[in-house]
């Protein structure tokens, strides 16, 4: 039998891939300056932080020194404390950042848990024309998870919103070895959730989006005039849920994505893994649910995921799509041949 064409991303999926993406290196920090410069655009950095004493201080210091003292690129750097019962505050405001606590902003309104929450707050806080948000938790904090992804919004007046792109290792701690516990490095193990509910979501639903090879990222900007009209779920589904949104409210030429390496943070454990899960698939059925687009026909499913691995000679991003298969068998009743048989 002939072998199966090999599925490809859809034509509009596979332009905004080329025409969309770039690195961090593709624009000089002079490049930026001058855009900014020229289009007089102010830039807030937001860093969400829940007990992150740990991280968040380097952070805070790298975008302070490099991107505000050194180079003029952010204008206003914001640490939303979401309830923190560690130093997450003293750390952080020692550190240079402006701290604001999640239940001083709009007291009216009763704060809820939920990462989304404090994004969302954090836009009364903040006054910049892009905001940029980056999470709390990042080791080997690069200013180029800033600048990167700042680019296009300031050299592209057609950009809307920019997700960061990374690899992200899977580093864990082995217990009962000879030597005690070591470490091991999976290079491409992180990013679960990403891999096993949120891409495949979006594939089937929305394959518009399967070109962004990090969906949930918490590392992306987008100006406020975007950000100020679109819905914010207030959990973990709110990386999903603007994303989403945002190709609904601007179209997909206006989003874009940004390689900045390699992403190090702090690893949940597989029950959190499965809380998080929930709240995303949660959002994306809000989401099919508001559109009537809940059943799924066949004009409502794109059959097919989009991966991505990092090619180790040309070290950019490779697109493999499969078809995402769904075939049922019948009850075995139903089958002549074993009603014969019993």
């Amino acid at each position: 039998m002939p072998a199966e064409p090999t599925p490809e991303l859809l034509p509009q999926a596979a332009s905004w891939l080329r025409r969309r993406s770039w690195s961090a290196a593709d624009r000089s920090v002079a490049d930026l300056l001058r855009a900014k410069e020229r289009t007089g655009h102010t830039v807030s950095v937001v860093l969400p932080a829940l007990d992150e004493e740990a991280t968040v201080g380097d952070i805070v210091r790298t975008v302070r020194r490099e991107l505000m003292e050194r180079l003029p690129l952010v204008d206003e750097l914001v640490v939303v404390d979401s309830g923190s019962t560690d130093a997450t505050a003293a750390v952080a405001a020692e550190a240079g950042a402006r701290v604001e606590h999640r239940d001083a902003i709009l007291p009216r309104l009763p704060a809820v848990p939920g990462k989304g929450e404090v994004l969302w707050r954090s836009l009364l806080v903040t006054r910049g024309d892009i905001v940029c948000f980056i999470d709390a938790d990042l080791r080997e904090f690069d200013p180029a998870f800033v600048s990167g992804i700042l680019g296009p919004l300031l050299t592209e007046p057609d950009i809307q919103l920019v997700k960061a792109m990374y690899d992200r290792p899977l580093e864990v701690t082995i217990s009962g070895s000879a030597a005690g516990e070591t470490g091991a490095v999976i290079p491409t193990g992180g990013g679960r959730v990403t891999e096993l509910v949120a891409r495949p979501l979006l594939n089937l639903h929305w394959p518009e989006l399967a070109g962004f090879v990090q969906p949930l990222g918490g590392e992306y900007a987008a100006r406020r005039s975007l950000l100020e009209r679109l819905p914010f779920p207030t959990g973990y589904g709110v990386e999903l849920g603007l994303l989403v949104d945002a190709l609904e409210t601007v179209g997909l030429d206006a989003l874009a994505q940004v390689d900045v390496g390699v992403r190090h943070h702090r690893h949940q454990d597989g029950q959190a893994l499965g809380r998080m899960a929930a709240t995303i698939h949660r959002t994306a059925l809000e989401r099919l649910e508001r559109t009537h687009r809940l059943k799924a026909g066949p004009d409502l499913v794109h059959p097919y995921l989009t991966q991505f691995t990092r090619d180790p000679d040309t070290r950019e991003f490779t697109a493999h799509t499969l078809p995402v298969t769904a075939l049922e068998r019948p009850p075995m009743h139903t089958i002549p041949e074993y009603a014969t048989r019993h």
